[in-house]
């Protein structure tokens, strides 16, 4: 494949998942607001954009390999956000006097590194096959392993915020 097409199909990949997120934050506005029709179709919508994402990204060589690689891409993602990507992220918003940004992005630098942590464990569990149910923080992304913290570590959410991942 070409440097252009592998560039173009990145481009795409990223838009796409970006639609998909936003029309999911979109579906929610409306149903708190209490537009249940148009809350459908935004999830409806943002369910198009996944396709379309999940489309682009198996076109994209060397993205999902196998189940350990992809593991191991995942360990090594969640590493480099919370080295390398997210201390430049907060420095910017504290010199730009954004501290509840700068909160934002050290919560999310937080919740990376548990994800690492979750990584690195089901590499070693994959072997074991080990069952494990987890439970996601819907207000800062921290994962929980088997039942939901009664309060988030992170950002102290009550254990009602937890949601259960099937």
């Amino acid at each position: 494949m070409s440097e252009l097409t592998e560039k173009n199909l990145a481009y795409a990949f990223a838009a796409e998942s970006k639609a998909a997120v936003r029309n999911e934050a979109f579906a929610r506005k409306a149903e708190a607001e209490g537009y249940i029709q148009i809350a459908r179709l935004f999830r409806a919508i943002s369910e198009a954009e996944s396709v379309h994402a999940r489309r682009y990204l198996q076109f994209m060589r060397g993205k999902i390999g196998s189940t350990e690689e992809n593991l191991e891409t995942a360990f090594n993602n969640e590493i480099n956000a919370n080295v390398n990507e997210y201390p430049k992220l907060i420095k910017d918003a504290t010199d730009e006097g954004k501290e509840s940004v700068a909160k934002a992005f050290s919560r999310s630098r937080d919740v990376e590194s548990g994800h690492a942590d979750l990584y690195k464990k089901a590499m070693n569990d994959m072997l074991a096959e080990r069952e494990t149910d987890y439970y996601v923080c819907q207000v800062c992304g921290f994962v929980a392993e088997d039942t939901p913290r009664d309060n988030c570590p992170v950002c102290g959410a009550v254990k009602g915020k937890f949601k259960k991942i099937a």
